[in-house]
C-alpha cells in the first residue's frame, strides 16, 4: 500500500483567519489518524501564516504515526526540526513569500548545502526527502546528496491529467524507475486529488507515500457540508 500523509496546513490557515481554536488543529491531526491516513504532514514557513513553530511543536503530543515536516532549510527551520526530530523531513526551495511551493530543488547547483543539511539530519536520526522535479538528471545528483528518499513534485501531472495529457505520466515513471535503482525511496505531492490519485498511484512503481493537503481538506469540506447542513436544520425545528 501507498501511504497517505495528510498536510493539515489548510486547517491551521482557517484557525488562524479567526483567531481562537476552531478548528483544533491538534484534535484534528489526532482524528485524521485514528480515521486511517498513514501520517501529518506540515509546512511551517517564516511568517507562520498557517502552521506555527509552536504548532510543530505540539503535534508531537498526539502524532503516533509517521511525522512529516516540510520545508526550506533555513537555520530557524533546521534548529526546528533537529528539536522535533520527527519521522521525515522533506526539503522544499520555496521563497519566503511563496503562496504554495511550486519548483524542486536543483540538486547540482545545490549540492553541497543540500548534503550538509542533509547530514545534519541523518545525524539526528531524522529520515530525509528533497523535493524534486521529474527530472533524471536532478534524481542523480539528489542521490549524491545522501538523501534518503525524494518527493517527486506532481503539479505538472495534475494540470496534464486534467486537460486529458496522459503522456506526462511517462516523466514520473521513469523517475522512479531510477530512483529504485539508486536505492532512494519515492514520495509524490501537489496538486493530487480524488480525480487523478488512482491513476497516479496505479501508474508509478516503487511509491512509498503521497502526500495531499489542499485537495483533501477542499473535497472534505464539499462532501461533508450535506451533513452539516442537515444537522442544524434538526436542531432549528421548533
Amino acid at each position: 500500500m501507498v501511504k497517505l500523509s495528510v498536510n493539515i496546513n489548510k486547517i491551521a490557515t482557517i484557525r488562524n483567519a479567526r483567531g481562537g481554536n476552531t478548528p483544533n488543529l491538534i484534535k484534528m491531526a489526532s482524528d485524521i489518524q485514528s480515521f486511517g491516513a498513514d501520517g501529518i504532514t506540515v509546512h511551517p514557513r517564516p511568517d507562520q501564516r498557517h502552521i506555527t513553530y509552536k504548532d510543530a511543536k505540539d503535534l508531537p503530543k498526539v502524532l503516533y504515526k509517521e511525522y512529516n515536516i516540510e520545508g526550506n532549510p533555513i537555520k530557524k527551520f533546521v534548529n526546528l526540526v533537529c528539536k522535533i526530530k520527527p519521522t521525515q523531513v522533506t526539503l522544499v526551495p520555496d521563497l519566503p513569500n511563496a503562496i504554495t511551493s511550486n519548483a524542486g530543488w536543483d540538486t547540482i547547483k545545490h549540492h553541497r548545502f543540500l548534503k550538509d543539511v542533509i547530514d545534519k539530519f541523518k545525524s539526528n536520526g531524522i529520515r530525509t526527502s528533497i523535493f524534486v522535479d521529474p527530472n533524471l538528471k536532478f534524481i542523480e545528483a539528489a542521490k549524491k546528496t545522501g538523501c534518503d528518499r525524494i518527493e517527486l513534485y506532481t503539479e505538472v501531472f495534475a494540470k496534464n491529467f486534467s486537460k486529458g495529457n496522459l503522456k506526462i505520466i511517462d516523466d514520473f515513471i521513469k523517475s522512479s524507475k531510477l530512483a529504485n535503482e539508486l536505492e532512494i525511496g519515492v514520495n509524490a505531492g501537489h496538486d493530487l486529488n480524488l480525480k487523478n490519485i488512482r491513476y497516479f498511484v496505479e501508474k508509478i512503481p516503487y511509491l512509498d507515500e503521497v502526500s495531499i493537503g489542499h485537495a483533501l481538506i477542499s473535497e472534505s469540506l464539499y462532501l461533508g457540508i450535506e451533513n452539516v447542513i442537515n444537522l442544524y436544520l434538526q436542531k432549528m425545528k421548533r
